[in-house]
């Protein structure tokens, strides 16, 4: 009887053990669909003047490298010595009906996610202000600063997997880029 007995709690606890350690990510039968991302969108506020808001945005008709280039626009200037920020969303607008907020998915995975910022402008400096669930930066909230009047590229890249943590660089990550735009940038 208490072989018997040892044998069924030891059934019994390593099903408890196949129940408690199941993980999406790893089984393969789980699949989590690659979404779309068809729209890049920063807004960046002033801290000392709430009028003063830049929009860096970035609409790719059909998400992906390919016929369709995107469109590209900053709808003014940074202004020079200033501090911003940032809130940066990723969309799905394939459907002008049925916009869905990628961003959100970004946040929930955030373990699985990075967004890294890269530019030239002399002095534009960023700072990533959440993190995710280990204390590594996630960088969907930032500061922006700037430095001097000067012109350049700015560009955005959302990382799928990457090291973490890493040593900030796009290189040092790893992964891969869900998405990576390029916008002209200005500070006047």
């Amino acid at each position: 009887m208490k072989k018997v007995l040892r044998t069924t709690t030891a059934l019994m606890m390593t099903a408890v053990l196949f129940v408690s350690c199941d993980n999406d990510d790893d089984n393969p039968d789980i699949i989590n669909p690659e979404e779309l991302i068809t729209t890049v969108e920063l807004t960046l506020t002033n801290d000392n003047d709430a009028t003063d808001i830049v929009v860096l945005e970035a609409f790719d008709e059909d998400g992906e490298e390919g016929p369709i280039a995107p469109v590209v626009r900053q709808n003014g200037a940074l202004t020079a010595n200033a501090t911003y920020s940032g809130m940066v969303r990723f969309l799905d607008s394939s459907d002008p009906a049925d916009v869905e907020d990628i961003t959100i998915e970004v946040r929930a995975e955030a373990d699985e996610h990075e967004v890294f910022y890269v530019t030239d402008v002399a002095g534009v400096a960023i700072a990533k202000n959440d993190v995710d669930g280990g204390g590594n930066p996630l960088g969907l909230d930032t500061t922006v600063t700037t430095g001097a009047a000067g012109s350049g590229n700015f560009t955005i890249v959302l990382r799928h997997e990457p090291t973490k943590p890493n040593d900030g660089t796009l290189t040092g990550a790893g992964g891969e880029s869900d998405i990576e735009v390029t916008f002209p940038l200005t500070v006047q």
